[in-house]
C-alpha cells in the first residue's frame, strides 16, 4: 500500500523514461519510502519499478544477480518528495564515442554490450536511512 498527502505542490509526480501509467492526483506526496514489486514480473525485455521518495534526499537504485554482482546503477542523485518510475532494460548495446580519445582515423568507438540469462535478479533502494530489496524474474 502506497500513503500519501495532500500538499500543495502541483509538481510531485515524475517519470524517468516513460509516462506514468499510474497517474497521482497533483497534490499528493508519499509519507513514506517505498519500493514497489517491478512490472511486468516475470518480464522479457524491460520491466518498470516503481519508487516513492517522503523527503529530499539522494536515491540510489541498484540491479543484481543473485551472487551479489552489480549489474546496474538505474538511480544515483537526489530526489525531491514524489513518486518515480524507471525502465530496467536486460539487454543493452550501443556504440558511443569514446570522450578524448583520438585515433588515427578518427574518434575511437567503444561498445557498452550487456545480454542477461534468464533467472532471478535482485533490485535494492537506498534513501538516506530506508533500504528495501525485491528479486524480479527475467525470463526470455
Amino acid at each position: 500500500m502506497i500513503i500519501f498527502l495532500a500538499g500543495s505542490n502541483k509538481n510531485n509526480r515524475h517519470s524517468e523514461g516513460m509516462s506514468n501509467s499510474h497517474s497521482l492526483p497533483d497534490d499528493t506526496l508519499p509519507l513514506k519510502f517505498q519500493l514497489s514489486q517491478n512490472y511486468p514480473n516475470p518480464f522479457r525485455d524491460k520491466t518498470v519499478i516503481k519508487y516513492c521518495v517522503a523527503y529530499k534526499t539522494k536515491i540510489q537504485i541498484t540491479i543484481y544477480d543473485l551472487s551479489g554482482k552489480e549489474i546496474e546503477k538505474l538511480v544515483d542523485e537526489e530526489k525531491k518528495p514524489g513518486t518515480y518510475e524507471v525502465e530496467f532494460h536486460s539487454t543493452v548495446g550501443s556504440w558511443q564515442l569514446a570522450i578524448n580519445q583520438k585515433v588515427e582515423s578518427g574518434m575511437r568507438k567503444a561498445k557498452r554490450s550487456r545480454y542477461l540469462e534468464n533467472g532471478e535478479y535482485v533490485y535494492r533502494i537506498n534513501a538516506g536511512d530506508f533500504s528495501c530489496e525485491k528479486k524480479m524474474i527475467l525470463q526470455r
